[in-house]
C-alpha cells in the first residue's frame, strides 16, 4: 500500500508588526537662535528600552520636556500613545501623564512627607481607578518592586542617594505607567549604586513590559540597559542602533561616543 502523501507544512505565523507607543516625527524646537532640536525623529516600541545618548547640553532633556508636554514644539508632531500632544488640553493631558511614569534626574522628592507619603501624592492626584483601601498593598508592592519595603515610613533625609532614586522609582511604578521617561538615572551615584539602578530599570521592563525612554550619557547606563540607542548630535537624531553595532560603526561622530 503506497504510503499516504506528506501533509504540507503549515505556513508559519506572520510576527506582529512592533506596536509604536511614542513617536517624534520630525520635531524642531529652538530658543531664541539655539536650535536645541532640528527635524529630530524618533520612535520606541512596546516593551523596548531606547537611550537618546548625548553630550551634555545636547538637548536630551528638552526632548523629555516636549513630550510630556512641558514645552511646545515649534515644528513637527508627537505622539504619545496614540494621541497628538500638541491637541489635547489640560485634563486630556492629565490623564495621558498618568500612563507615562516620569524619573526626574534630581527624584524631585517631598522632603517634608515620608516616603509612603511621597508615593501616594501621585496615585491621588492622578486619574487611576482605585480605592483607598487598595493603598496600602499599591504602596507596599511599589516598594517590593524596588527592594525598599522597610522604608515607608522614613523621611528622604534619611535615606542614601541610591535609596532616593529607587524611591522616585516607586512612586513612578505605582501608577502601572505603560511608558516611563528617565533623565539622566544615574547622574551623581556611585558606580555601584548606578550598576544597581541600571539593574533594576532592565528588571522593571522585563516584569511589566514597560517602554522607557532613557536620556543618558552615562555609557555603563547605555550598555547594560538599552535594546536600541539614539544619538542626539546637532540636534538630529544622527545614529540609531543596538550598542554593539554603534561599537563598532566606522564613523568617527560615533566612534567618539564609545572611544
Amino acid at each position: 500500500m503506497p504510503l499516504p502523501a506528506p501533509r504540507p507544512a503549515a505556513a508559519a505565523a506572520t510576527p506582529a508588526p512592533a506596536e509604536a507607543v511614542l513617536t517624534v516625527e520630525h520635531v524642531s524646537k529652538s530658543f531664541g537662535s539655539n536650535h536645541v532640536l532640528q527635524d529630530f525623529s524618533l520612535t520606541l516600541y512596546r516593551g523596548e528600552n531606547v537611550v537618546v545618548l548625548g553630550k551634555s547640553g545636547s538637548g536630551k532633556s528638552v526632548l523629555i520636556k516636549c513630550i510630556i508636554g512641558l514645552l511646545p514644539v515649534d515644528a513637527g508632531r508627537i505622539r504619545v500613545l496614540g494621541q497628538d500632544v500638541a491637541t489635547l488640553n489640560h485634563a486630556a493631558m492629565d490623564q495621558l501623564r498618568a500612563r507615562v511614569g516620569f524619573l526626574f534626574q534630581s527624584n524631585a522628592l517631598y522632603d517634608s512627607m515620608t516616603v509612603r507619603e511621597n508615593l501616594l501624592f501621585p496615585l491621588r492626584r492622578h486619574w487611576l481607578a482605585h480605592r483607598r483601601s487598595e493603598e496600602a498593598e499599591l504602596v507596599r508592592q511599589a516598594l517590593a518592586d524596588v527592594g525598599l519595603e522597610d522604608t515607608a515610613s522614613k523621611m528622604p533625609a534619611e535615606l542614601s542617594g541610591g535609596m532616593r532614586k529607587r524611591i522616585a522609582l516607586a512612586r513612578t511604578l505605582i501608577l502601572r505607567p505603560e511608558i516611563i521617561l528617565y533623565d539622566e538615572p544615574t547622574t551623581g551615584l556611585d558606580p555601584i549604586t548606578a550598576r544597581e539602578i541600571d539593574e533594576l530599570i532592565r528588571e522593571v521592563q522585563q516584569k511589566y513590559t514597560t517602554s522607557s525612554l532613557i536620556i543618558s550619557h552615562d555609557m555603563n547606563c547605555v550598555r547594560l540597559t538599552a535594546n536600541r540607542v539614539a544619538l542626539l548630535v546637532d540636534g538630529h537624531c544622527y545614529a540609531e542602533g543596538t550598542y554593539t553595532d554603534l561599537l563598532h560603526r566606522p564613523d568617527p561622530i560615533v566612534h567618539a561616543f564609545f572611544s
